[in-house]
């Protein structure tokens, strides 16, 4: 980095953080770029379906009524990940190869938080969309970036998924 101007990756985490702001959690919100050949390509943010009322409309959350554990029980939560949400808003040919930035946003404190790693699930989509990174990053500036070949080899070494940390 050279005086002030910020690198690449977190200009681009800062974009994600931004596309966090949109998300309609109670719990935290998640805002995910995708970004190929320094091409924003697509972003997504955690929400209910099209047309599904959001739990932030509702001002409850099913899943911290029944206290139930991060990463447990995802069929009780209306919403879709950012990760999907991103992947699903771009299409295959421009996602292989590109790089998925997340960030993880507290939603009682807007606070970014050192979670933004992808579930289960969501690395699997992550997989089929061909790409090849996903970086998060630290309130104190640190990066974090996953390999999605890492993911695979785990996935087939273990014989069974291996999960990121939960929601």
């Amino acid at each position: 980095m050279t005086g002030d101007r910020i690198g690449k990756d977190r200009y681009y985490l800062n974009i994600a953080r931004e596309v966090s702001r949109r998300g309609t959690c109670l719990r935290r919100n998640y805002g995910a770029v995708i970004v190929n050949q320094d091409q924003i390509i697509s972003t997504g943010y955690t929400g209910a379906p099209r047309g599904v009322v959001n739990c932030i409309d509702l001002g409850v959350c099913r899943r911290e009524q029944e206290q139930i554990p991060s990463g447990e029980r995802y069929e009780l939560c209306r919403s879709v990940h950012a990760e999907m949400n991103a992947v699903i808003h771009a299409s295959r040919s421009e996602t292989i190869g590109g790089t998925l930035y997340l960030v993880c946003v507290e939603a009682a404190s807007g606070e970014w938080t050192d979670l933004a790693e992808p579930c289960l699930l969501c690395r699997r989509v992550i997989i089929n969309a061909g790409l090849a990174n996903v970086v998060s990053g630290y309130p104190d500036e640190r990066i974090r970036r996953f390999k999605v070949t890492d993911w695979i080899t785990q996935e087939n070494r273990h014989g069974q998924a291996v999960s990121g940390p939960g929601r």
